[in-house]
């Protein structure tokens, strides 16, 4: 027995081999280790971020339009995602984060290895549990497209992740990599990304303003955002927002009376669901972003690497001149009276088909205009196969004016039920800066979304008419001078109308009764060659023809240009090119394009005096004399107008115009085909007006936002002719009848 004891007993020799192997093994392990590291370090396994990227971290970063006072009116996103500063969060916000997340956030140098330690140990033993600090989760959630499910990848994510934490903190403050944290951080439903929008969609408020609860609840998201959706799942949620409250009392976040007040509380959910077309002003917003890109393109501006801006990923802010209130007011005046005034459309139409005739052919072009079309042509079907498509019911959604309704119908069926919807769209702006207060393009942005305030144009009917006074005014013409107000032909041209006024009639008043036979003899005097230049002068961007008929509205244009147009007449004969932006900054906060709209004299300033003194006329006693009445805004300060009719009732528009604000209003169908078929509804003064009206109201009520009721200023160094009619001796007596609201445009 001794003898077999010694003989297994180690000898020294054998005691220092192995000792030499054990430091081999342990020197092998190390050097792989360090090798292996070196290598992720260096890229070998997949790019880490370099410096650079360090330093200008990736994230898609939602662009914000701000108003005039710097509200949020909307954004452009991938991600819906928007940064904060560290002093922007919630105290409870930082507390349950390093209370449920990394308690030992501020005594560690990016990786926690007693936590990593423990994590693997009980990984091995089927209790899987995460070890990953704020700064590795932040690392992947800043350099990595997604977590790995293959388990080798992820274990080669994970020392990427360690190595870019490291480097993490060696760059950053703690605070800095919290707020960077909270800034990249996914919660979940309705493409909500980062804290700002999460504390927006949720709770309906700003991440300073959390309350200690309403923090566990967004915390309680990162284990895992459908899990513990509030939303879907609103008993789990409650359940994890508590154990977040309990880990905040843990940590000395909270006291026991806070812990127990807070346990108590209910969710407490305030739904903002953000979308495109949600919101104020997405019509605006729409028109904008085509905008900023042409102009981005045509100043060559661009990135730092010579790269374009994207406006969806680049986290620019984007500075207009709407104002918030004024654009609620302007939404809220559509909709009080178009809802008012569709009634009464559907009442003309509920016994009679709008689509005998040539309107046949608008079923036609609306089926191939639609979405459906050109997915069932892509399909491949044939025409009778999609004709029958759209004659067969389906589930669908439809606007009116109290809200969508869910219903089944044919799809051919829907596009007469919204071809028979009276479209409106309105623009205000500030003559003297050119900057637009308020844009409404349509009624209803998600069932139409054709913008008709800048990218529609429609016949103008005399609105038309002030570019041709003007330039009888420009060439000395007295408001005063008499014309004769019959019917006359003038060629090929025999202009159709009434007459009010009388006949002869001065052009004040033939602009405030709105007469076709006086324009027309204006225009045949003036000549049609320079109404139609100081129009385009004016910022008239659609064709004007060198025709007659121009005198009465027989082109196209848009709200854009005309609000632009008869903003001149305000600003003393100056204009301004109307202004959608003011400043746009990178998410560093630098300029990077600044508006420097375009300024053109086009009229004399006596002359531009003397046509807001007969716009005026029109509001007082003439054709847009109902803004006077209580019924439609009941506005008393002094301010001018212009009403439109086209034929057949077709567009009805009314311009109006204030010292400090210039409005345009246009209502009418999609199709020119289907209208009133009489004027006591279907003229400008009747469809439009009220609009403007029940907007000015509301505008001037609002004290904060100080428009002038005083009359309009005289131009600079006063008037040298003379307006009142009464002191010229040669004056034609004129018989003023009441006016009877007939603006309608002729041949």
């Amino acid at each position: 027995m001794k003898r077999e004891s010694k003989k297994n007993q180690l000898t020294q020799e054998d005691i220092s081999r192995y000792t030499r192997n054990f430091w081999k093994f342990l020197i092998g392990i190390i050097v792989l280790a360090a090798l292996f590291l070196t290598c992720v370090r260096f890229g070998l396994f997949g790019q880490l971020p370099s410096f650079e990227d360090l330093e200008n971290p990736r994230s898609n970063l939602a662009s914000e339009i701000l108003t005039d006072d710097h509200k949020v009116l909307g954004t452009y996103y991938v991600h819906n995602r928007s940064n904060v500063k560290y002093s922007e969060l919630s105290p409870h916000l930082v507390n349950a984060l390093i209370a449920t997340e990394d308690k030992r956030f501020y005594g560690h140098s990016g990786i926690d290895y007693s936590r990593t330690i423990t994590a693997i140990f009980y990984t091995l033993v089927g209790n899987k549990q995460g070890g990953s600090t704020i700064t590795q989760q932040l690392a992947l959630n800043l350099f990595s497209e997604k977590r790995e499910r293959n388990k080798i990848k992820r274990v080669m994510q994970k020392f990427q992740e360690w190595i870019t934490a490291v480097r993490l903190e060696r760059n950053y403050t703690k605070e800095e990599i919290i707020m960077m944290y909270f800034n990249t951080v996914d919660f979940g439903a309705y493409n909500t990304y980062g804290i700002k929008s999460a504390a927006r969609t949720y709770f309906s408020t700003t991440p300073d303003k959390l309350t200690a609860e309403q923090a566990a609840v967004l915390v309680a998201m990162l284990k895992g955002t459908y899990l513990y959706s509030p939303i879907k799942f609103p008993e789990k949620s409650l359940l994890r927002r508590n154990q977040v409250l309990i880990n905040m009392h843990d940590e000395d976040f909270l006291t026991d009376e806070e812990l127990a007040k807070a346990k108590e509380m209910p969710l407490g959910l305030k739904l903002r669901i953000s979308n495109y077309g949600e919101g104020l002003a997405p019509y605006f917003r729409a028109v904008l972003k085509e905008e900023i890109k042409r102009e981005l393109k045509r100043l060559s501006i661009t990135k730092a690497d010579g790269s374009p801006y994207d406006l969806d990923k680049d986290g620019l802010r984007i500075y207009t001149p709407i104002n918030y209130n004024m654009q609620q007011y302007a939404e809220e005046a559509q909709k009080e009276w178009m809802q008012t005034l569709q009634k009464e459309f559907d009442k003309q139409w509920k016994r009679r088909n709008a689509f005998n005739g040539d309107n046949a052919k608008l079923l036609e072009s609306g089926m191939k205009q639609s979405d459906r079309y050109r997915v069932l042509k892509n399909e491949g079907l044939s025409e009778a196969d999609i004709k029958k498509a759209f004659n067969t019911k389906v589930p669908m959604t439809l606007f009116t004016w109290k809200g969508n309704i869910d219903t089944v119908m044919t799809p051919m069926d829907s596009i007469k039920y919204n071809k028979l919807l009276l479209r409106n769209a309105m623009m205000a702006m500030e003559p003297q800066t050119g900057h637009i207060k308020a844009w409404v393009g349509g009624i209803n942005f998600e069932h139409f979304k054709y913008d008709q305030v800048k990218l529609g144009t429609r016949q103008v009917g005399s609105t038309a008419k002030p570019f041709t006074y003007a330039v009888a005014i420009d060439n000395g013409y007295s408001p005063c001078f008499s014309v004769p107000n019959h019917q006359q032909s003038y060629g090929n041209w025999t202009p159709r109308g009434t007459v009010q006024g009388g006949d002869p009639i001065t052009l004040k008043n033939a602009l405030k009764y709105s007469q076709n036979f006086a324009s027309a003899y204006v225009i045949n005097e003036v000549g049609a060659a320079s109404v139609a230049a100081l129009t385009k002068k004016m910022g008239i961007t659609s064709n004007i023809p060198s025709y007659p008929s121009i005198s009465l509205g027989s082109y196209d244009a848009s709200i854009y240009d005309m609000v632009g147009a008869y903003s001149a007449f305000v600003n003393h004969g100056t204009w301004v090119e109307p202004t959608m932006i003011l400043r746009i900054e990178d998410k560093n906060g630098t300029a990077i394009y600044e508006k420097a709209p375009k300024v053109v004299k086009a009229l004399n300033s006596e002359s531009a005096y003397i046509m807001v003194d007969m716009l005026k006329g029109a509001v007082d006693g003439g054709t847009g004399s109902r803004l006077r009445r209580k019924e439609y805004g009941g506005l008393t300060y002094p301010m001018g107008g212009k009403t439109g009719t086209t034929n057949d009732n077709s567009d009805a528009w009314f311009i109006g115009i204030t010292p400090e604000l210039v409005a345009g209003v246009w209502t009418g169908a999609e199709d020119r085909g289907i209208s009133f078929n009489n004027m006591q509804y279907g003229q400008g003064a009747a469809a439009a007006l009220p609009v403007f009206g029940f907007f000015m109201k509301k505008v001037y009520n609002d004290k904060e936002l100080k428009y002038s009721k005083k009359d309009f200023a005289l131009p600079p160094g006063g008037m040298t002719r003379e307006m009142d009619c009464s002191k010229y001796s040669t004056f034609h007596g004129v018989t003023e009848d009441p006016p009877l609201d007939d603006d309608r445009l002729g041949f």
